[in-house]
């Protein structure tokens, strides 16, 4: 088998980067750990050792009030070294999910499905990266790096959705939902995925099999693959913390409902702070049910890419979730460049980058005003969180232009390259 000395590089030089942060600054993990941009409270490793330090000692990690994470992380780090006496294995474990992340990517970019599926074929299809530089491009990302650093518990959501995805792409439907299962156990959000990437996996099976299976049944045995692994999650939850209600209470209905009003980088926070509490109920079912409508919109207009369902679904997620952070954000772009074809296509990608280097820039500064110069309030940050999603809003409705302008391409060719208007 032969090697490929330009992936070998790729990945040892991110390893390596990382591993050069960590060692010539030592507080800079502590330092990202505590940034809102970084962690929330459903993904923060501060609070993740909380957890494990009363797990440790046989009592329930829930009973502080400050774990909300799946129960099922904690044996995994009980297994490493206690992080303040010797952190580099910690660091080092992340960056080898990092790797494997990045594999994964490398493997849905080789597959070719962002430009050829089963129903459609994009006019533009030469125009494309290989699965390394996609995969450099995830690695490099300040974004990816800093959720390293951080040690965010994000990246093991990222490692979920990235490994359905590429077995999904690889014909594997099984794992495919077995991954997802797991990447939904852990942040729950990742379920909206199912209805896409059942899609794509059932349009691999029909590309690959002679007889058609009937699609309501193939959905529904995926779906009982899907349900099963998280109701096995669930159970093994149980065995660990001893409590069903507690732990569901103390996690998923921690999502729901959002009581934690800490600053992050997404639009719930300030907007639930302002609320009358006779309100609350209301609005969170509507912001509930705005963030999955986009799920049958999606499927419904872009059925002929289901690939590209899901990278726009993980665009809006990183927009409209209620714990977002700058991971979120690192998993949309780390896809975006399977899309290369789209680029020309897009109209405000300029307005796009612009506003979100213009936030991420100024974003730190008025947190730092805010709470620690004491010269801002909460509009100093929350407008640059604005910002923020305005310039990924942006971005994501500029994608989903091209890939429609793409589609209309395709059934048109006589008219490529045309000025066209919607009336």
């Amino acid at each position: 088998m032969a090697v490929d000395r330009r992936k070998v590089a790729v990945f040892g030089a991110a390893f390596a980067l990382r591993l050069l942060l960590v060692c010539l600054f030592p507080s800079l993990p502590d330092l990202l750990t505590g940034r809102v941009e970084v962690s929330t409270p459903v993904n923060s490793f501060k609070r993740l050792q909380e957890g494990l330090y009363l797990y440790t000692r046989n009592v329930s990690p829930y009973d502080g009030g400050v774990f909300h994470q799946a129960p099922l992380l904690l044996p995994l780090f009980s297994l490493l070294p206690d992080v303040r006496g010797n952190p580099i294995p910690t660091a080092i474990f992340y960056f080898l999910v990092d790797l494997v992340n990045a594999h994964a990517l490398a493997t849905i970019s080789e597959s070719g499905q962002s430009v050829q599926s089963r129903l459609h074929s994009a006019m533009r299809k030469h125009i494309r990266w290989d699965g390394t530089s996609v995969a450099a491009w995830f690695l490099f990302n300040p974004f990816t790096i800093a959720t390293c650093l951080a040690r965010s518990t994000s990246v093991f959501t990222t490692s979920g959705i990235l490994f359905a995805v590429s077995n999904a792409v690889s014909g594997n439907s099984l794992n495919a939902m077995l991954a997802l299962g797991l990447a939904s156990y852990l942040s729950m959000y990742p379920a909206l995925l199912f209805v896409p990437l059942a899609l794509l996996c059932y349009d691999q099976r029909v590309q690959k099999s002679a007889q058609t299976p009937n699609s309501g049944l193939f959905i529904l045995q995926h779906g009982a693959i899907f349900s099963g692994s998280i109701a096995g999650l669930l159970g093994l939850s149980v065995i660990i913390t001893g409590s069903f209600w507690e732990f569901l209470s103390a996690t998923y209905g921690f999502h729901l409902l959002v009581p934690d009003l800490t600053p992050n980088v997404g639009l719930w926070w300030y907007f639930f702070i302002e609320m009358f509490d006779s309100f609350r109920g209301f609005f969170l079912g509507v912001f509930w049910l705005h963030l999955a409508s986009y799920v049958g919109g999606f499927t419904a207009r872009l059925r002929r890419q289901p690939l590209f369902i899901i990278t726009s679904l993980l665009g809006v997620f990183a927009v409209f979730k209620p714990y977002p952070s700058i991971s979120d954000a690192s998993l949309y772009f780390a896809l975006l460049p399977l899309y290369r074809h789209l680029f020309p296509l897009m109209r405000y990608t300029f307005f796009a980058i612009s506003a979100l280097l213009y936030s991420s820039l100024l974003g730190p500064a008025f947190y730092h005003l805010w709470i620690y110069a004491g010269s801002g309030n909460a509009n100093f940050f929350y407008a640059i969180t604005l910002v923020w999603s305005l310039g990924l809003s942006i971005l994501l409705a500029d994608s989903i232009f091209a890939a429609l302008r793409d589609e209309w391409e395709q059934d048109h060719p006589e008219r490529k390259g045309q000025e066209v208007k919607q009336v």
